[in-house]
């Protein structure tokens, strides 16, 4: 008992410490003890050694380095009491990884434990192999567990742990379980009454499935039967059962292993599966909120019903019900429920997906794709081209997929969709005319997507001619109709379209004089571009078109891509292997493909398949070059994250876009928001950077930098706006986490188009944008929500590049955010004995810091009050005995460090309200530094466009009442380790 007093006296020690080095300075000391302890083994008994070992982990959970004593706790493992092995266990467990050499020594000790007669010490040994078990436990342990798990002897606890415990090995090392000698155990496995050894050996059952279904074919039936056992709540102990749901764990887990076997062929399983189907589709009871919460109960069976048609082998009944799903908008499910919904319809449409429903579901798909969410849209788009690429009854529906797909859809498809379809084209002589003159009849069209505009150019480049006999499809009226599109694309689209002018002038049968004028002026013009790539292939290209006849082996037709994996269908496997989508990704191998199977364009990693160029004066215009500026999609910034719903600051599902926006005027060029104090006189002019040659350059409509104030200390207002748009924020913020929302109204009455926004983070944020919409519909808004997380304190703000096109003049401004060190601060009143015995611990520079103030705007005690409270730092009022002087209190939050409290003092002089002392106090120097200099800047007069700073004078700082109590930090891991002691 002495001994565990001594570490329940340690523990109170560093609770009692009152900073971060008086607790540095108790650890270390202790540490020293426990190696001198550790040194003398003669004198060390295994309840000793239990003793040091408990105090190594409450340090380590400390967050301190524990660089020695692993060894004495491994050797705890061979003890022969309980406490002792107990601890072993447990710190071994916590310090140790599967790498780690000293885990090697104690394989024999978990071994024989495991071996063992005594169920205590055999659940002890799997929970540990479970934990931390790797390669070497698999080889050496996997026979042994395989022992207890399918031993009658074993009590049922023995035999779940047992089961969750090869299943780690196995994952460890798929070869300790062969199916050859396992398949027939696995099923008597499955016959097991009791539902805990039950649900355990199912999740084994799951990973064996999912690395070799033929070789269990034995245990589907038995699969099946446990279904029908559920389903008729036949032997379902009511601990089991769940809000009257037999044992709904052990259901999802079967019905996944069941995903990954064909269809079933036996009658009577089928028929009993169909049987299962309808109890659970049919027994569910509702009794509140009938219409509703029906719909949502129907939704939660969709992918097992699903999963039955498609072992029943009959999916194709059900494809146009899972459309209808897909489709469905009930206003009255949550915004978030119908996106899960959606999502889970759309994986199951794709894996249900072959060549006999091919062209109906990617049709479907076409059909909703511009009315889709646009959450959906990207991966909608990259899924439906890659069914047509996998299921085409022919090339040239491919092609009219995919070229619909990018006029529906041109946002949100990706480059290499359009890449792919350029390499069948090339790759498939008798598909050349026919890609060429369906890209013409696009190109005839008023607007079309940036991404329609290369794919035409490349494809006419380089197989125009073959329409050459058609009907406005000459070289020069090609060239007029591309021509018309180069005002309204993006600077990396225009070297494609030069290369495609001198494939047109190359063609041109017999010579155009008339082209080659044109054509010429083309990059005369460009021959002076800022741009190197566009610069150097006008000059090139002007050169080689004075070549004549050499003109035709310089520029020759592209050569066949080499055979390769699709890459599209890559980037979906590289997506995160759950155990549905490896599911569904097997079943759709079982399927038949008419796929073809092309290359990727050298160099990989992405790039597009770039036309044939020639090298002049040492200077390489290949494939690598024209990549360069064609690898960069107009909208790949935008494409950070889907668009799933994530769980609120509050840990509740919430639609992302669900917060109320700013008010947007969307038929007027006025100011629609302003402030209090109306609109300034000032314009932040630096703020906005118009791009190109404008005629009228567009200026930001109020000050900007004032606007970023405002929304300093509240969180709802405008950013920024101009004539044609307007930037709103609204933010909820929750300790070190973050939410904004982004609000871009479009004010005007035509559309917004190459809407981009980037992001510049510093390095103490972390943010992650939304998809951002390459468009802004006419007096439309659109809501892009921005995830923020706070890792250090720091006054760095993030940067929003923003920019846009409106007819031909590209705006951009880079916008400060308003995600800034206060939004990090938790307001905390605290009393007296509260207070002061923190004051007096943190004592002098670093963690506390003064300066006396100068410059400050002149402000009653009230007013500066108000404006501490306004960025979260509360006032501690009948604190200072000293009337003119305020006290005040705030918790800061970030990733890297535990709530730290913050405390300020602030001393005013009456006679002169333009200077103070301020005073700033915290656990760590670089918070208080930086709090510091933010109260500083919030209370000086700071010039626009410039930060005032005040040079420090050290002041000794007048002492403050009260005397010093013990702090007390309950957020320390003592409470965790009491239960043990």
């Amino acid at each position: 008992m002495s001994g565990m007093r001594g570490l329940s006296v340690f523990i109170s020690d560093i609770r009692n410490c009152q900073n971060k080095e008086a607790e540095r300075l108790r650890v270390d000391k202790e540490l020293g003890n426990i190696r001198t302890c550790f040194k003398n083994d003669k004198g060390l008994t295994p309840y000793k050694k239990k003793k040091y070992v408990w105090k190594m982990l409450y340090i380590h959970m400390l967050g301190y380095d524990v660089d020695f004593g692993h060894m004495e706790a491994v050797s705890l493992i061979s003890a022969p009491k309980y406490p002792e092995k107990q601890v072993g266990y447990i710190v071994t467990s916590c310090l140790l990884n599967e790498n780690h050499d000293f885990l090697r020594l104690a394989i024999n000790a978990v071994r024989n434990d495991i071996i063992g007669r005594n169920e205590t010490y055999q659940c002890l040994a799997l929970t540990l192999v479970g934990n931390i078990g790797g390669r070497e436990f698999a080889e050496s342990l996997a026979p042994d567990v395989q022992k207890l798990l399918i031993s009658s002897s074993c009590r049922p606890l023995v035999r779940k742990k047992a089961a969750l415990c090869l299943l780690r090995l196995f994952r460890k090392n798929p070869d300790v379980v062969n199916a050859d000698g396992w398949a027939d155990r696995m099923a008597q496995l499955l016959d097991e009454r009791d539902l805990g050894v039950l649900t355990s050996s199912m999740s084994l059952l799951v990973s064996l499935v999912s690395n070799d279904y033929e070789g269990y074919s034995s245990c589907l039936p038995k699969c099946v039967k446990i279904l029908e056992r559920l389903a008729r709540n036949q032997d379902v102990p009511q601990e089991y059962t769940y809000y009257g749901i037999p044992s709904p764990w052990l259901q999802v887990k079967t019905m996944r292993a069941l995903q990954y076997f064909p269809t079933i062929e036996d009658p009577s399983t089928r028929r009993s599966l169909f049987e299962v189907l309808q109890r659970i589709l049919m027994g569910t009871d509702v009794v509140k909120n009938a219409d509703n919460q029906r719909k949502v109960y129907a939704m939660k069976f969709i992918d097992a019903f699903f999963l039955f048609a498609h072992l029943l082998g009959i999916v194709n009944n059900y494809i146009c019900t899972c459309i209808y799903i897909y489709k469905e908008r009930d206003i009255l499910l949550p915004c978030h429920l119908i996106q899960y919904f959606s999502h889970v319809s759309l994986d199951l449409l794709y894996g249900m997906c072959d060549v006999s429903n091919a062209k109906g579901i990617v049709e479907e798909l076409l059909q909703y794709l511009s009315t889709a969410e646009f959450s959906m849209r990207e991966e909608l788009s990259l899924k439906a081209a890659i069914l047509a690429e996998k299921f085409a009854p022919d090339l040239s529906w491919y092609v009219d997929v995919i070229l619909q797909l990018i006029d529906n859809a041109g946002d949100f498809v990706s480059d290499d969709i359009w890449f792919r379809v350029v390499q069948f084209v090339t790759n498939n002589e008798d598909l050349q005319p026919y890609a060429a003159s369906k890209v013409r009849e696009y190109m005839d069209k008023i607007a079309i997507h940036e991404t329609m505009v290369k794919v035409s150019a490349y494809i006419l480049g380089e197989y125009g001619h073959l329409l050459a006999r058609r009907p406005g499809c000459s070289a020069r009226e090609l060239f007029g109709i591309l021509h018309e599109k180069l005002p309204t694309v993006s600077s990396p689209t225009i070297p494609l379209l030069l290369s495609t002018y001198a494939k047109l002038l190359m063609h041109a049968q017999p010579p155009d004089i008339e082209l080659q004028k044109q054509i010429w002026n083309v990059f005369k013009k460009y021959e002076s571009s800022i741009d190197v790539e566009i610069q150097q292939r006008a000059v090139e290209y002007f050169e080689l078109s004075k070549k004549g006849a050499a003109l035709m082996d310089v520029l020759a037709e592209m050569p066949k891509f080499p055979e390769r994996q699709s890459s599209l269908i890559k980037k979906v496997e590289d997506v995160e292997d759950t155990a549905d989508q490896s599911a569904i990704k097997l079943r759709a191998q079982q399927l038949p493909s008419n796929a073809l199977v092309l290359a990727d364009p050298q160099p990989v990693n992405g790039t597009p398949p770039p036309l044939k160029v020639p090298s002049i004066s040492g200077i390489k215009l290949d494939h690598e070059s024209a990549s360069q500026t064609q690898s960069q999609p107009n909208g790949d910034l935008s494409k950070v994250q889907s668009q799933i719903p994530s769980a609120d600051l509050l840990g509740e599902m919430v639609d992302p876009l669900a917060i109320e926006a700013p008010p947007v005027d969307m038929g007027s060029h006025q100011r629609v928001y302003r402030e209090e104090d109306g609109i300034p006189d000032e314009v932040d002019g630096t703020a906005i950077v118009p791009i190109g040659d404008q005629a009228n350059k567009v200026e930001p409509i109020g000050n900007i930098t004032e606007r970023f104030n405002a929304l300093c200390l509240k969180d709802s207002g405008v950013l920024y706006e101009d004539p044609y748009i307007q930037i709103g924020v609204k933010a909820e913020w929750r300790g070190h986490h973050g939410r904004l929302v982004l609000f871009l109204g479009n004010k005007v009455t035509s559309p917004l188009t190459s809407v981009q926004a980037l992001i510049l983070p510093p390095a103490h944020l972390k943010l992650e944008l939304s998809l951002v919409p390459d468009t802004i519909p006419p007096r439309a808004q659109v809501q892009c929500p921005l995830e923020v997380m706070n890792i250090r304190p720091s006054r760095d703000v993030a940067v929003l590049d923003f920019s846009y096109k409106f007819g031909t003049s590209m705006v951009s401004a880079k916008l400060r955010l308003p995600a800034v060190l206060n939004k990090f601060l938790q307001p905390l009143q605290l009393t007296s004995e509260e207070f002061f015995p923190q004051w007096r611990s943190l004592s002098g520079p670093p963690l506390k810091l003064q300066e006396v103030v100068r410059g400050v705007r002149p402000l009653s005690l009230s007013e500066m009050e108000n404006l501490f409270n306004s960025f979260r730092v509360t006032i501690c009022p009948g604190l200072d005995p000293n009337p003119n002087n305020l006290v005040a209190s705030t918790t800061f939050y970030s990733e890297n460090t535990r709530p730290m409290l913050c405390l300020a003092r602030i001393e005013t002089d009456p006679a002169d309200r333009t200077q103070l002392r301020l005073t700033v106090a915290s656990g760590d120097s670089t918070l208080t530094f930086e709090l510091k200099e933010f109260i500083k800047e919030q209370l000086i007069a700071i010039p626009m466009g410039s930060r005032a700073l005040v040079p420090a004078v050290p002041v000794p700082a007048a002492p403050l009442a009260q005397p010093p109590s013990p702090a007390v930090d309950a957020n320390d891991p003592g409470a965790m380790l009491a239960g043990l002691l």
